[in-house]
């Protein structure tokens, strides 16, 4: 008796269920206040501030690592005496890339302005040597033997070919996916003018970056990682910061006099380190900066997105992220896991958000997902993901709110924002 008593008890207690939302499910909130000028209009719209893409040093895995497919060429001339060549470049390629991804592990405090308070936060993107796919015989290392003088970099003078093209048609590869580094050799007759520096120079060009000086300086590869990360830098939107208005505040005008800390007694409280100035240093990153970088790379319509490792197409169980707090995102990510929104977190969307294939929205009973207007749900590789889920554990559950017109796009079950249930707010 007390067994069947048992059953009916349990038969008639509320069970947690999981399910599709539905459309009865979403709330349409319309304000009675009238929109106002924050932050992320300053520069244009709601998925163009910098600052929104900054990594939050609290939720560090909701800015997800990003990866740059390089390769490497080195030019030499035919008979391989003006640059380094064999495994001496093998070594020095991997050695330079290393170090570059160092600095990129370790930002460093900002020098500028004296006595600044600016965050030092982590960068987030890392290099990735990439041969050409089903060919066991390609490391991502080339070597071009030239009989003409196209396999020098003259970068100032009447012959100057820095910003020259042809060598790139010629030379590239993969172009369309990995961004190629061209190492090459200071042109002879320039070394030999007395007017002519053959110092560590480089310059960004699109889907390639041409550097030359290091077989000239014969310092070891660790000496020319800031360069590296320098002209990547500008790859990804970011300019020089001394002349003129970069679009970051944080990073302040100022003279090109001091190029150490130890040159002059006057520089100690005047010389830049930051990764986009000339100077020793080149290793400190400012927070818009590195969301200036960030927003480049999730920009759908950005040209040097496609030299990013595809890593939020396929659903990465390791990469899952779970909302408990007051969480708003005002810019673009492409996430690689499942999202959760647990009971007392919600998340407000802003811009465009990427779930991967198979992945799963779920909101827990207790958990709020806000959609604002020009917010989108959707995949950023064609395919489907498994749209948004809700917990239901008697008469509570879990909740969709929206405002204006947002998205949810490739999601299993297609929802039509524009028939809903309204409710003021």
């Amino acid at each position: 008796m007390a067994l069947a008593f048992l059953m009916l008890l349990l038969a008639c207690s509320p069970q947690l269920q999981q399910r599709l939302v539905q459309q009865e499910d979403l709330i349409e909130i319309r304000s009675k206040e009238e929109p106002t000028k924050t932050s992320a209009f300053r520069i244009g719209g709601p998925c163009l501030d910098n600052e929104a893409y900054a990594p939050d040093t609290n939720y560090l895995d909701h800015t997800p690592m990003k990866y740059i497919r390089v390769n490497v060429h080195w030019f030499n001339t035919a008979d391989s005496s003006k640059n380094y060549n064999g495994q001496e470049a093998i070594d020095f390629t991997r050695g330079l890339l290393s170090t570059a991804n160092k600095d990129l592990a370790r930002n460093q405090p900002m020098w500028l302005p004296s006595g600044n308070q600016t965050p030092t936060l982590p960068i987030r993107h890392r290099y990735v040597l990439t041969p050409r796919p089903n060919d066991p015989t390609d490391d991502g290392i080339y070597f071009h033997y030239v009989n003409d003088e196209s396999c020098f970099l003259i970068h100032k003078g009447r012959n100057t070919n820095l910003y020259k093209r042809g060598i790139i048609r010629k030379f590239g590869i993969q172009l369309d996916t990995v961004l190629n580094i061209f190492i090459m050799p200071h042109h002879p007759d320039s070394v030999a003018s007395p007017t002519y520096h053959p110092s560590s120079t480089g310059v960004a060009l699109g889907s390639v970056v041409k550097v030359a000086g290091m077989i000239e300086d014969g310092g070891p590869s660790w000496e020319f990682r800031s360069l590296i990360n320098h002209e990547v830098g500008h790859i990804y939107g970011l300019t020089h910061t001394w002349a003129y208005n970069d679009g970051c505040d944080d990073t302040p005008k100022h003279s090109q006099s001091c190029w150490s800390r130890n040159q002059r007694p006057e520089c100690r409280d005047q010389t830049s380190n930051n990764v986009m100035d000339y100077n020793a240093e080149q290793n400190a990153w400012t927070p818009c900066q590195i969301g200036k970088v960030q927003r480049r790379m999730a920009d759908l319509k950005s040209r040097p997105r496609r030299f990013l490792q595809k890593r939020w197409c396929q659903l990465n169980p390791q990469a899952n992220i779970t909302i408990r707090d007051s969480i708003r995102w005002g810019g673009a990510k492409d996430l690689e896991g499942h999202l959760t929104i647990a009971e007392g977190g919600t998340l407000t969307i802003g811009c465009r958000v990427s779930l991967p294939a198979k992945a799963k929205l779920t909101i827990q009973v207790g958990g709020k997902l806000i959609l604002q207007d020009g917010a989108q749900l959707h995949n950023a590789c064609g395919d489907q993901w498994e749209g948004i889920w809700i917990e239901e554990f008697g008469k509570k559950k879990g909740e969709v709110l929206f405002e204006g017109q947002p998205e949810i796009l490739d999601a299993v079950n297609g929802i039509d924002l524009s028939q809903t249930v309204e409710k003021s707010s």
